[in-house]
C-alpha cells in the first residue's frame, strides 16, 4: 500500500491549500476566508485519512470525500472571483489545479475499487 504522502494528488492538494491559506490569509470576510481555506485543506486531509484507514471500501469513500471537497473549492473560487476577493490569474491557476486534482482522485477512486 502507498504512504499518502508519496501520492501525487495529495502533495498538489496539499500545495494548493497551503497557497489559498497564504493568499487569503488577510481577507476581512472571516466567513468565506474560512469556508474557502477549509475546503482546500479538506481535499489532502481526506487523501490522508483515506490512506490510513484498513479497507478500500473506506480508502475509496474518502477519496469521493476529497473530490467532492476539489469541487466544493472550485465553486468558491468562481465566486471569490466575481466578488473581487481573488485575483482572476490566480484564481484561474487555482481552477485548473484543483480540476487536475479532481481528475486524479477519480482515477485513483477507479484503481482502489477495481482492486
Amino acid at each position: 500500500m502507498t504512504r499518502f504522502e508519496s501520492l501525487d494528488a495529495w502533495q498538489r492538494s496539499a500545495a494548493l491549500s497551503v497557497n489559498v491559506f497564504r493568499e487569503l490569509n488577510e481577507l476581512r470576510d472571516f466567513g468565506f476566508g474560512d469556508q474557502i481555506t477549509r475546503s482546500s485543506l479538506s481535499i489532502s486531509s481526506n487523501i490522508a485519512e483515506g490512506f490510513e484507514r484498513a479497507s478500500q471500501k473506506e480508502i475509496a469513500n474518502f477519496l469521493n470525500y476529497a473530490k467532492g471537497s476539489a469541487g466544493e473549492l472550485r465553486s468558491q473560487i468562481y465566486v471569490g472571483i466575481k466578488i473581487g476577493y481573488i485575483e482572476n490569474e490566480t484564481g484561474k491557476a487555482w481552477l485548473k489545479e484543483a480540476n487536475k486534482i479532481s481528475k486524479m482522485l477519480y482515477a485513483l477512486i477507479k484503481s482502489v475499487r477495481s482492486n
